[in-house]
Order: structure tokens, then sequence, then C-alpha cells
């Protein structure tokens, strides 16, 4: 199956497909002017439900489904429209995957298709999830449940470290990006917010689109905010956490795990840093996109109900940007200035996901058993295009095998 890859590599991968134009008919302007027919909404329902529940491999292996399916063999749009919106939703905060799934719904089947291409794609991975949280609220604490974790997490962390050798090709084409990740990486270990990291280099390097650079400008890397601590769990505020999150997010899911990191571990405490490891263990395991981790974490955080806010909140803001964004892709697509600054973001988001590895790798690397585990699993995803699913999948039926014996 397809590996994951980063946006520049999807769209590389899928421009050699074709010469961008073909693989779809008048489809493309399959938006309507009138109203939807049922038929054409159940089209897009059934697909995306479909893809929800068979969707491994990460957001390249998504959209490459995505793009044979609905252009080559339904022709609803055309691979030049893909493109475009492909391009598009890399410019915009959230789960790109889960944004192409909206944008494509919308060029079948208008405003309504945004909606059911979004929630057929997101509801199987949110209902796994959930059961996965129930079972580990459950279950957690027997020796079986130990094992198989105790396999899993150095085989994600793997997957992370192969992730990020992987999108650091794509994201440092140009050399001076180097420096400034480095700098967000030390600002990160500076205990800078994400969030004040990211949107810093984002706009250092939009300068640089626009006028040459200035060292004086990474200086906007140390400016540390004041912290603020939520005083409790509730639903309000789990529900305006994963919003922030939603809209403020860039780049790979991966970076999801260095805010909720610095956020639910560091900052409020909500969460420790086996149960983050543990909720990132899921979301590698389950199919559909990595944001469903917000369900497993809303769970641990307030019940059912946490659950639900938590994954409405953490997706919201995409229906919403999404449907800004087809109205006005073509802009965005010519725009120097919104290339340069998500060149930057990229940059810091790859330098926060570095950070959290290293916390993360203190709870998965407790003996040369699982050292070992994490060495080859990076090693096998460097070196072949096995579908990540299965070295989990692997690493839980050795941590079953191995645990009870080793303890």
């Amino acid at each position: 199956m397809t590996r994951r890859g980063g946006p520049e590599g999807e769209i590389d991968a899928l421009r050699g497909a074709g010469d961008g134009r073909d693989g779809g008919s008048g489809a493309s302007g399959a938006v309507a002017a009138g109203r939807p027919s049922k038929q054409t909404l159940r089209d897009v329902a059934g697909y995306f439900l479909r893809l929800g529940f068979t969707a491994f491999g990460g957001p390249a292996a998504y959209v490459s489904l995505m793009e044979t399916e609905t252009v080559q063999r339904r022709g609803w749009l055309s691979r030049q429209a893909f493109l475009d919106m492909l391009g598009a939703c890399n410019l915009i905060p959230g789960p790109s995957a889960t944004q192409m799934a909206m944008a494509i719904g919308y060029q079948r089947a208008g405003g309504m298709g945004l909606v059911l291409g979004g929630l057929c794609f997101v509801l199987p991975a949110a209902l796994l999830s959930y059961a996965a949280a129930v079972a580990y609220v459950r279950y957690g604490a027997l020796p079986a449940a130990h094992g198989l974790l105790w396999g899993v997490k150095p085989v994600v962390l793997g997957i992370i470290v192969e992730a990020l050798s992987r999108l650091g090709r794509s994201a440092f084409r140009r050399r001076w990006l180097i420096p400034l990740a480095l700098l967000a990486l030390l600002a990160t270990r500076l205990a800078v917010h994400p969030l004040l990291v990211l949107v810093a280099c984002g706009l250092v390097s939009a300068a640089s689109a626009v006028r040459p650079r200035r060292p004086a400008a990474l200086a906007l890397l140390v400016t540390a905010g004041a912290p603020s601590a939520l005083p409790a769990v509730g639903l309000l505020s789990v529900f305006l956490f994963f919003v922030k999150l939603g809209a403020v997010l860039f780049g790979s899911g991966y970076v999801l795990l260095a805010f909720l990191h610095a956020d639910l571990v560091e900052r409020y405490r909500w969460l420790t840093e086996t149960q983050l490891f543990d909720a990132i263990a899921i979301g590698q395991v389950t199919p559909g996109p990595l944001f469903s981790t917000a369900t497993f974490i809303g769970y641990l955080l307030a019940g059912g109900p946490g659950a639900v806010v938590a994954t409405v909140g953490i997706f919201l803001p995409s229906f919403v940007f999404v449907g800004f964004l087809v109205r006005i892709v073509s802009r965005l697509r010519a725009s120097r200035t919104a290339g340069a600054f998500l060149d930057g973001v990229n940059a810091a988001a790859l330098a926060l996901m570095a950070s959290v590895t290293f916390d993360l790798a203190r709870s998965a690397l407790v003996d040369g058993w699982t050292v070992g585990l994490a060495v080859l699993g990076a090693a096998i995803l460097l070196a072949t295009r096995v579908n990540p699913t299965w070295l989990v999948v692997g690493g839980a039926a050795l941590g079953l095998l191995l645990h009870g014996v080793l303890r």
C-alpha cells in the first residue's frame, strides 16, 4: 500500500501520473447550481464512509486512494482540480486528508456534499477510537493490555522518527529553513508555546518572500507567552481546547502530538505522558485521520460527552475553513506570500515533532527490547513501502508474547 508522505510528495506523485488535466470529464464542475440529487449525496456518503473504515497508512495513502477513486474511476473532478484543492488544503490549518474529503464532496454535491464527505470520513475513526477508549479505561490495568502497549509504543516511536526523516526532505527545500527549524526546536525546549513558535516561523518565512531576510526577525522565536492554565477539566474547556487545536494546527497530523504534550501534559496536567502515548498508539491502530486521537483523549478527560465535544471541536474549524476555501482556491494557490508562510510553519512543525519525540522516547524505550523495536520499525519504513499499520500490529503481537516472559 502507498506510504505516507508530505504534501509536496503527494502533489509530485499525482502530477507524475499524468498531464494534470485528464482523469475527469465535465464532472469537475459537479458543484451544481441547483440542489444535488439524493443519489449524488448517497454516492458521496457511501464512498467516504467506506473509505473511513478501510483507510490505513496515513495522509498520503488516503489522498492517493481518493485520487484513484474520485478522479480516475468515478470522474467526479479533473486531476488539475484535485491538485489545486490538495495544494490549497495544505495552506490552511487542520487535517489535509479530511479536508480533501470535504472538498471533493463539495465538488460532487455542493454544500451538503462537503458536510457529508467530512462527516462520513471522520465518523468511523471516531467510533473506533471511542470503543478503544472505553476498553482502555476498563481493561488498561490488565497485564495483557500492558503487554500490548509495551510492544506498540516503541513501534509508534519508530513511525514518528521515519515521518520526521521523510517530511524533512520535503520541508527543507530551502537551506535557510534548517536554522529556522533549529531555532524553533530551541524555543520549544525553552517552553515557548507551540502556537507562538509556528506563527513566528510562518511570519519570518513570509517576510522573506517580500523582502530580504533579516536575522533580527528570528528574535520572534524567543518571545515567550505567558502560560495560562484552565481551572479544571470540564466539557466547555475540553471543547474550547480542541477547537483551538483544529483552528491553528498546520502540517502533519503528528504535529498534533506536540500541542497535546505541551498543553495537556505539561501546562494543564490533564493527562500523564503515558496516557498521551497510549492515545497516540490507538490513533495508529485505527483507520482514518490521526486527529481522531481527540476522541480517545476526550473520553479519558470527561467520559462519553468529553469524547463527543473533543471530536466536534477538533474537526469543526476544518468544515468552516474548507467552506471558504473552495470559493477562493485559485487565489490562494497563486499567492507567493501564503506559500512562504506555509514553508516556515512546516519547518517549525518538524521542530515541534522532534522535541515531543524526545520526550515520548523516555516513556517508550524502557529496555533493550523496546529500543530494538523502535529502531527496527523505523528502518523497515525507511527501506520499504510497508503499511505502518502492520508494524503496529506486529509490535502488539510481540508485546503480548514477550512482555509476560520478560517481566
